[in-house]
């Protein structure tokens, strides 16, 4: 399975100590190089920027046709961008984003998205977590991450559990 992640993903679950349910559910995933830059480039640490320096199950590979993101919005940061241009390029079973504006292209694109939502799913679907709510709250409050309530309620219904 070739999975390929954004950079806020990896954040997302680095901040909250959950970075290990990627591994558990997918294996390895890979990273564009821009995505590796915008993590270790910045001078100081963030979230995920020590594991995707250490951990041997996130690969970071190198976007060979460049000319594949010549037809991409420049809304679009460069992440996002080449994020989807290796999934293309590799044929990812599954890209890894929560950026709308990234989401919409990659699936008018034809690929397979999901966001931290959905793999916080899956993993209290596995038994991975016990509880979704938890997880989402800290999402909130430890990686300033905007979940509306309409969706947050959404998630926990799919999830079967109550506010």
């Amino acid at each position: 399975m070739i999975i390929v992640s954004n950079t806020s993903p990896i954040t997302s679950l680095s901040a909250i100590g959950q970075i290990h349910l990627l591994h558990e559910i997918y294996g390895n995933i890979i990273i564009p190089k821009a995505v590796y830059e915008e993590m270790t480039g910045l001078g100081y640490t963030v979230p995920g920027t020590i594991e995707v320096q250490t951990l041997a199950w996130i690969e970071t590979k190198e976007l060979e046709n460049r000319l594949l993101l010549e037809q991409f919005p420049t809304k679009l940061h460069r992440g996002e961008s080449e994020t989807i241009a290796l999934a293309i390029a590799l044929n990812a079973d599954r890209v890894i984003m929560d950026e709308n504006p990234g989401r919409k292209h990659a699936i008018s694109l034809g690929l397979n998205v999901v966001g931290v939502l959905g793999i916080l799913l899956i993993a209290q679907r596995r038994n991975l977590i016990n509880s979704i709510k938890p997880a989402m709250d800290d999402l909130i409050n430890k990686a300033g991450f905007r979940i509306n309530k309409r969706l947050y309620l959404e998630v926990l219904k799919a999830a079967q559990e109550s506010e």
